[in-house]
């Protein structure tokens, strides 16, 4: 099968196309024949220096995943040859991601691709829909009439946050250079505020009607300690990096910190589909790119410039 390999970190130019062995469903498992590959910025971290990940070499990378069944391993139930699924694979220890013709993955992990979604949509939606899934709907458990602030909403997982946020009812602010205001008001974001306003605070208080937000969520880092002085005594946060900075409000006001790091499930993509399916969510797709040009899509996340999902067209 054509993969795009590393076998060393480095910059974009470190891909190779090599022709490797198919991998074998093992039990418990599935084998998958990747139609489209979605790109993160995690893709382009671990490609840098990713000895954190303890991904052996030679490692194909790539962690989104919309697909078809080839072949069903044994005990697994619910899925047969054949069926169109999405997924996002796992990352430690795995040299085995989706920048290749095949893939196998737990069962587990993998869910029914919503049938209105083409691969090429439904490929960007795993790892950053469920980060932001999870933020949203599970821990910071969003309600209809609240204020939500989402920090960095024109990236990836502030993209489908703010949709999110909006499907549950919620009025949401979201923060992003001025660039990319209108790209967030389509998504459903009532009001848009710059972040390197010198009176952003000022403005996302006034906003919330000087109580603070209800929740905010931090997706692009080192926003916590704004997102307590914000947010409204025995509100909740969330964060997808390490908090840094004075947490002091956190504790005086009685709030909540979430942190956030992706598992990977099958049930929190079912539990996803519906928005998207109902049209409530939507995929921002950027380019799609062929298979052996994935060192391109790197050098656009390497850059951190541009607006929706690299995707990566891996088969027919």
């Amino acid at each position: 099968m054509r993969a795009m390999v590393i076998s060393r970190f480095g910059g974009p130019d470190v891909f190779e196309l090599q022709d490797r062995p198919r991998p074998v469903a093992g039990p418990g498992e599935l084998l998958v024949r990747v139609v489209a590959s979605g790109t993160n910025p995690v893709d382009a971290k671990i490609r840098q220096a990713g000895s954190w990940a303890g991904i052996p070499f030679p490692a194909v990378l790539g962690y989104d995943v919309s697909g078809v069944v080839e072949e069903v391993g044994p005990g697994v139930i619910g899925f047969k040859a054949g069926d169109e699924v999405f997924y996002t694979p796992e990352i430690f220890g795995n040299p085995n991601g989706s920048y290749a013709e095949y893939t196998v993955a737990a069962a587990s992990i993998v869910a029914h691709k919503p049938p209105g979604l083409a691969h090429v949509e439904a490929a960007g939606i795993p790892l950053a829909g469920g980060t932001a899934w999870e933020a949203i709907v599970r821990r910071l458990a969003v309600r209809p009439g609240e204020t939500v602030l989402i920090h960095g909403g024109a990236g990836g997982v502030g993209s489908f946050a703010i949709q999110f946020a909006k499907a549950a009812g919620a009025r949401v602010l979201a923060t992003a250079s001025k660039a990319n205001h209108e790209a967030m008001r389509d998504l459903g974001a009532d009001v848009t505020l710059d972040y390197r306003d010198t009176d952003v605070v000022d403005q996302i208080l006034r906003e919330a009607g000087g109580a603070g937000v209800d929740a905010a969520f931090d997706t692009a880092g080192g926003n916590v300690p704004m997102s307590t002085q914000v947010t409204r005594p025995f509100g909740r946060i969330a964060t997808i990096l390490p908090p840094t900075g004075d947490l002091d409000a956190l504790y005086v006001k009685n709030q909540t910190l979430y942190g956030t790091f992706l598992t990977r499930e099958g049930a929190r993509l079912r539990e996803m589909a519906p928005l998207f399916e109902r049209g409530q969510a939507k995929v921002i797709v950027d380019a799609v790119l062929p298979l052996e040009q994935v060192g391109k899509a790197h050098e656009r996340l390497d850059s951190g410039h541009g607006r929706g999902k690299i995707i990566l067209q891996v088969g027919a």
